[in-house]
């Protein structure tokens, strides 16, 4: 079975050399520790509870170096029914102790033995089976499925009773088992690709031995595999993955036929028909039968899907938020988590981290976004699962625009084949507006002080219509070096329409380290009381401020303009 790269867990610097060993075990799992409490983590978390629960959701394996009653109370609400878990152990802060708690199935004890041997202690196995036949037959290695889980609880329970056991077929793994072998053994794992009903002696374990090819003007193509397999005499379950030619690389409908099937999709070039296409991808195979539109291939061996074509490259442009990590939405993080190339700006990309020792990144002058959109597409146009960072939200003055444009210039099929998904994120806008409670509350506009990809004409002209308008303001970029004066020049247009008592506020370096938060009025607003990292939201006529309890000021535009409000 596949494993994803886990997760290790922290409560306190007393657990960082421990967890910092498990790394060595682990080298792509990231250190979560508390906030204020760990030092050296590689992400920073605020509630154990959230987090752990959420690690569990998202599917991703995780070693906690706490008391095991911590986790198991923690988890408790998500156990109500025993299905697909991922592995969970708990881990003594000073690694002499390793409890697998959850995901039998999923590998948790193999885990438990890699971890204890590491640390040099013997694992807390409970399992009875594995325990005294030294390996979990409910769960075969990569490469392998079980027929029935239900039947093969039955099964164990009978070995575990007594009763003897013989090997049918290729089973490597369970050579070194300390089965109860007889060759006339009521009870039989049976290891085939051959499609038959499971009797209650058997358990049926299925070798991922099997492709089914097809070509790219395929219809219902989950009942066609079904169908091939069927008459071929093999089981579904055998079937290790869908093959097909690279011009259908962007096919929704192939697309759902794997996830249906529950199988990875490759694609490679096709030089004929679809048995060509399978011999093609994996050489030398048992047999491929079929023809030009669908072929089924059967190899000796187990086929790893990694090795045969190549996958649809993904590309997804993101959005990192302000820069505090509890702002990062969920779906970011697991895009990141998942991609093999991460573009952007430097300050962008380290904040995107921190990242695993086979993850490549491609840091670039923020001034570059074509050729890091061009060098985006290029990567993920061979395969590769390809992330590009923006700060706050990727649509909003960041690099989804750029990404598209280049799509849009570009001829090349394979650009074109590419699934392209943005992510969105928290801009700063909303971000710093939250911070000072709803100043964006009403209709606002958003605007970027930036002239270096417009003239300055057409940002002098939308500051006056907008001022006009009677709109909320949101400035980004509102001054530079190289354009010292041209925030004087906006606040002297806005003031044309507003009263010197309009709330400003300017929030610079929200949801980073040393962030501040001022609320004044347009008529105390100087230019040296800004920087490029001070986002400037100047409220509308009906924007209002009242006092807070710890001293600071609540502002708020109502999102109504009744008769009883009056411009401040």
């Amino acid at each position: 079975m596949t494993r994803s790269v886990p997760a290790i867990v922290i409560l306190g610097n007393g657990s960082l050399s421990t967890a910092r060993r498990l790394q060595q075990v682990y080298p792509g799992a990231l250190i979560h520790g508390l906030a204020e409490r760990v030092d050296g983590a590689d992400r920073v978390y605020h509630e154990f509870g959230a987090t752990l629960r959420e690690l569990y959701q998202q599917d991703t394996p995780i070693i906690a170096l706490c008391a095991a009653g911590i986790v198991i109370r923690t988890l408790a609400p998500l156990l109500l029914e025993k299905g697909a878990e991922p592995p969970v152990l708990a881990v003594a802060e000073d690694g002499s102790a390793v409890v697998p708690l959850l995901g039998g199935l999923g590998g948790v004890n193999v885990m438990a033995r890699e971890i204890a041997s590491h640390l040099d202690v013997a694992p807390a196995i409970t399992t009875s089976g594995e325990l005294r036949f030294g390996t979990c037959l409910l769960n075969p290695p990569s490469g392998y499925t079980l027929g029935d889980l239900e039947l093969g609880k039955r099964f164990v329970s009978d070995l575990l009773a007594g009763e003897t056991v013989r090997i049918e077929g290729s089973a490597p793994w369970l050579a070194q088992a300390q089965l109860p072998e007889d060759a006339q053994a009521r009870l039989a794992v049976h290891v085939s690709h051959a499609e038959r009903l499971p009797a209650a002696n058997e358990l049926l374990i299925y070798p991922h031995s099997v492709l089914v090819a097809v070509s790219a003007d395929v219809t219902d193509v989950p009942n066609v595999v079904r169908q091939a397999l069927q008459r071929a005499g093999i089981a579904v379950q055998s079937l290790a993955c869908l093959l097909a030619p690279d011009s259908a690389m962007a096919s929704p409908a192939l697309r759902e036929a794997a996830l249906e099937l529950g199988v990875p999709l490759r694609f490679a070039r096709a030089e004929g028909g679809a048995c060509e296409l399978a011999r093609q991808a994996i050489g030398p195979v048992v047999s491929i039968t079929g023809e030009d539109t669908v072929a089924v291939a059967l190899s000796e061996q187990p086929l790893d899907p990694m090795q045969i074509g190549r996958a649809r490259g993904r590309l997804a442009v993101v959005g990192l938020g302000p820069g505090a990590a509890e702002l990062m939405v969920p779906a970011v993080k697991a895009e990141l988590a998942r991609a093999n190339d991460v573009l952007g700006y430097e300050t962008y990309v380290r904040m995107a981290g921190p990242f695993r020792a086979d993850q490549v990144l491609h840091c670039t002058d923020n001034r570059e976004e074509m050729q890091r959109a061009r060098h985006a597409f290029e990567l993920a146009a061979q395969g590769r699962s390809v992330v590009v960072v923006s700060s706050g939200d990727p649509g909003v003055f960041a690099m989804a625009a750029a990404v598209l444009e280049a799509l849009h210039e570009s001829t090349d099929t394979h650009w074109h084949n590419v699934e392209l998904e943005i992510l969105p994120g928290v801009s700063a806008s909303l971000a710093t507006a939250a911070q000072a409670g709803a100043p964006l509350g009403h209709d606002f506009c958003v605007l970027s002080l930036s002239d270096n990809l417009k003239p300055w004409s057409i940002i002098e002209k939308r500051l006056d219509l907008a001022a006009q308008a009677d709109l909320a303001l949101a400035f980004y970029n509102p001054i530079s070096r190289s354009r010292p004066w041209q925030l004087g020049r906006a606040l002297e247009i806005i003031r044309q329409h507003r009263e010197p008592g309009t709330p400003v506020v300017l929030g610079r370096d929200i949801g980073r380290p040393g962030q501040t938060l001022r609320v004044i009025t347009l008529g105390q607003l100087e230019v040296d009381q800004v920087d490029m990292r001070t986002m400037v939201l100047i409220g509308s006529s009906t924007t209002r401020v009242f006092p807070r309890l710890d001293g600071n000021t609540w502002v708020y535009t109502p999102r109504s303009y009744g008769d009883k409000l009056t411009p401040i």
